[in-house]
């Protein structure tokens, strides 16, 4: 007689934690819409006087904060007063390592409608959220949903300015003349880099609505304007840019057939010898697994997308025609492959 193997009790109760994930996730999205972090300075502080600083009932804050602290958000005192953790400041709008608008983005209301819908997408491979909203993701994001929208593009400049420093930080453009931000959003990751090269030119590649929002220093009167040309364009399209080095961050999510004529774009319009730099999150070789593998997921659920695998994004760039070379961690999220272009 066999004997069926026992579920260990922690693993148990891991499970039972993990199928109330909405919880946690609901309970960081009110803390946040709240201002909680924001009222909460150095000083720990009754849940009594947070409400009254925030407008909220005190028990039911109390057991918000409560929940929280179960996650490092937040810490109780013995005397019952609640305080800062490294993880509840960046709820805070005025921490440079913010993550409240990103915190926002990833529990806006659309994500509660699909989430349910994730053994479709997977059976499928495909987005469901034209399904569930009658347009597709960008189209409702900019027509139907403009709270959504605002979070969105606080989200991803938040994103982008501390990924930014970073960037700059690990690539070394000693000896080039000019770099091109390709698909580069706003350009905070060119202004980075222009202030640490002081005598490098760059440009700005983006949709023209995108770069009519490009961060302060790159427009006209800014502190760079004088080195930078912006180019409204879709690099899906055409990159009509020419550079020694091109920088390629967080774009390269769509299907394959947009990756490939993007990646065929940027290599017609170099010259030989010109580097290629693709910065992306990985779902492999990565300190941030859980991170990289939920954002994938919801790739797959909005827009029917998905993050790299290190050897997918080395397949996708040799397909192109690039040779590629070294592949480096820019943070705990992002890599960096390096490739040139063949003469």
């Amino acid at each position: 007689m066999t004997t069926a193997p026992t579920t260990k009790p922690r693993d148990a109760m891991r499970l039972r934690e993990l199928v109330f994930g909405a919880a946690c996730a609901a309970a960081v999205r009110a803390t946040a819409r709240l201002g909680v972090a924001d009222a909460l300075d150095d000083t720990p502080l009754s849940a009594e006087d947070l409400a009254a600083a925030v407008k909220t009932d005190a028990r039911a804050l109390r057991r918000l904060l409560r929940a929280l602290t179960c996650y490092g958000v937040f810490s109780e005192e013995p005397d019952g007063r609640f305080a800062h953790t490294d993880m509840s400041r960046q709820l805070r709008e005025d921490d440079p390592q913010s993550l409240r608008w990103i915190a926002l983005w990833c529990t806006e209301p659309w994500t509660w409608a699909a989430w349910p819908r994730l053994d479709e997408a997977v059976r499928t491979g495909d987005s469901v959220f034209e399904d569930l909203f009658g347009k597709e993701f960008f189209p409702y994001l900019h027509e139907d949903a403009e709270e959504s929208a605002h979070v969105f593009n606080r989200a991803m400049t938040t994103s982008s300015v501390q990924s930014a420093r970073d960037v700059a930080e690990l690539l070394d453009l000693t000896g080039a003349a000019c770099v091109a931000d390709i698909g580069g959003g706003q350009g905070h990751v060119l202004a980075s880099l222009l202030e640490k090269h002081p005598g490098m030119r760059g440009t700005l590649l983006d949709l023209p609505g995108v770069v009519e929002r490009a961060d302060p220093r790159l427009r006209d009167g800014g502190a760079l304007a004088a080195r930078v040309d912006v180019v409204p364009g879709d690099c899906r399209e055409a990159v009509p840019v020419e550079a020694d080095v091109y920088i390629i961050k967080n774009i390269l999510e769509w299907d394959d057939e947009s990756t490939r004529r993007t990646l065929r774009n940027v290599i017609s319009a170099a010259r030989p010898g010109a580097r290629v730099v693709v910065i992306e999150n990985l779902v492999d070789d990565s300190p941030s697994m859980r991170f990289t593998t939920a954002m994938d997921l919801m790739l797959l659920l909005n827009v029917g997308g998905a993050k790299h695998t290190r050897a997918s994004m080395e397949s996708r760039m040799r397909e192109a025609g690039l040779v590629v070379g070294e592949v480096r961690p820019v943070n705990a999220y992002l890599h960096a492959f390096e490739s040139v272009v063949p003469g």
